[in-house]
This record gives C-alpha cells, structure tokens and sequence, in this order.
C-alpha cells in the first residue's frame, strides 16, 4: 500500500511525539538508595548522599531519651510536634485524613539556614537530643554528608515562630564572632602551609565524619566580616562539600515544596537582609531564610555565608 505524503507527516510527527516521551521519562531523577528525602513517607530523589534516621549511622530525633547513652531509659519527652496554627481548611482535613503531602505543600514555605557551633553533625546532634530537647530536620556535616533525622511532615523545634511552616538545616560550623580569630575561634581553627584549617577541640573525641581523614577546609582563605543585627561578626567560610550539598538540598526541597522558593528576603537594592524581619513579613515570606531573619538575638548562618553563590546553584540544578 503506497502512503501518502500527509501520512508519512502524520507517521514522522507521532514518532517524534514519542521520542519526546521516552527522552522525558528517561530523563526525570532516579530514585536511588541513599539519595532520597522522607516525606509524608514517600521518597524524593536529591543528586547527593542522604543518610536516613533509619540507618546505622543516622541520627534519629524520634527516638525518646538520650540517643548516646543508651543505657538510660526513655525520658518520655518528644523533641518534635505536628505542624499547628493551620488554615481551618486545612486542618478540617487533618482532622479527618491526617496531614498528607498535599496539606504538606500547603503548609510549608520556608527553609531556615542555621550554622550549629558544634562543629560537626554528630556533635550537633548530641547537643540537641541530649541536652536541650530539641530537633530539625536535617544535619549538614563538614564533609557535605547530609544527614535527615525526621520525615519532614514533622514539626521540628529550632526556630520558635518559623517552626509550623519551615523545615531547619543546622550546618556543621564553629561559628561567627563580635573578633576576629578571638579566643574561641582559636580552639577551632590552626593554619598550615594552606592556610586555615579546621580542627577539633580536645574533648572532642568522636566526631562522626564519614569521609576518612577528611580535611576541613574553608572556601575561602581569609576571615569574612559582615554585620548581622547591626552589630559586625567575623567568620571563616564553610566547606566546597557543604555548598554543593546544600545547593542540592534546596532544590531538591524547592521542587518538592513548590512554595519554597529559591530566593531569599532582599532590600531595596537587592541585597540579602541582614537582620530578622518583623513578623507578619516572615511569615508572608516564600522560600529560604537565616536562623537570623526569624530571631533577633541569632546570627547564624553569619556574614561568611555566600547566599548568592547558593541559591544560584540551586537554581541552575532546577533549570532556571
């Protein structure tokens, strides 16, 4: 049977409809073990490692009692909550059905940033679990291992009035200060023939990095100063690993949580905010923030911290 030219059309442009097709479904991110994000107990593919409250060398926040000393019974107390103040709509349907990731997607707008002064994540995460009874969802360690401690349909506590509708980082760093290399930073920092390093304070024994004899190096080679809340800190920067993790983090969060944003308060001149926003402003605000744009008395994720540098990534990671 001879075909016409409008038939071998019709033939060329279904082929190319389904080799658009098989290129799309192709193309969309793998669920791989190790690479996913726990939501609502569904799993969402990120492009770097995410170790799992459930795996041997995860942190678990919905363990009760102390997580490092496990001959001490369960203290009873829980170091998160469900998410509250929601719309009534919404919370009619909790009611009923439970939060799902639809109400989810609703809810949550916010991503906070926070640098933990601990200096690692295994630290970080002693800190919160044993001693002062609280929680976030997700640990950034110095080697870019990011480590996910609750199914993010949970509220964690780590930034008071952000708590209902954001999900917390708490990135693995000594910390910002009103001097430059005071006494503090000194316990934390030494030079080599690079330049600054990080290290480790004696009493410090174990400290739960994954990557074997990893150095921590900053990246960048000087002391940052910048002002937060009005006042000038100085700062060394954090890891490569751990603004290429992080830059994955926050797409990954952005196109799970389409309200999230990847974008952070500005002024008028485009500039990152450098100070908390009142109220009612962050609550209407979409996407990513400091621990310093929630609470006055913070400064964390301090002036060191390269916003620009982070939500440009993300984006190019989500094609925009």
């Amino acid at each position: 049977m001879k075909l016409s030219f409008l038939h071998y059309r019709l033939l060329a442009a279904a082929a190319l409809v389904l080799i658009l097709l098989l290129a799309r479904c192709t193309s969309a991110p793998a669920i791989r073990d190790g690479h996913t994000l726990e939501v609502c107990g569904q799993r969402f593919p990120i492009a770097t490692r995410v170790v799992n409250w459930r795996e041997s060398r995860g942190y678990d926040a919905y363990r009760e009692g102390k997580f490092f000393d496990r001959s001490e019974p369960p203290d009873g107390k829980r170091r998160y909550g469900v998410r509250a103040n929601l719309p009534e709509a919404i919370a009619a349907n909790v009611r009923a059905n439970g939060l799902g990731l639809d109400d989810l997607r609703r809810v949550v707008h916010q991503f906070v940033l926070h640098y933990d002064i601990a200096g690692c994540s295994r630290q970080c995460f002693k800190v919160l679990q044993d001693v002062r009874n609280l929680s976030v969802h997700f640990l950034l360690d110095v080697d870019g291992t990011i480590y996910q401690t609750l199914d993010l349909r949970e509220k964690a506590q780590h930034a008071t009035i952000a708590n209902d509708f954001s999900i917390g980082v708490e990135i693995a760093h000594p910390g910002a200060y009103p001097q430059p290399m005071n006494a503090t930073m000194a316990v934390w920092y030494e030079k080599d023939a690079q330049g600054w390093r990080q290290r480790f304070p004696g009493w410090l024994k174990e400290t739960g990095i994954l990557t074997p004899d990893f150095v921590i190096r900053p990246a960048r080679p000087e002391i940052v100063s910048g002002t937060v809340q009005g006042k000038t800190y100085h700062q060394l920067d954090f890891t490569e690993q751990q603004y290429a993790a992080l830059a994955r983090l926050c797409a990954a969060l952005s196109e799970v949580f389409p309200r999230i944003r990847l974008e952070a308060p500005r002024d008028q001149n485009g500039e990152v905010v450098d100070h908390a926003l009142p109220e009612a402003e962050l609550r209407a605000f979409d996407g990513i923030v400091g621990h310093f744009h929630v609470q006055t008395n913070k400064q964390d994720p301090g002036p060191a911290f390269q916003w620009n540098r982070v939500l440009g990534e993300a984006r190019r990671l989500r094609g925009r």
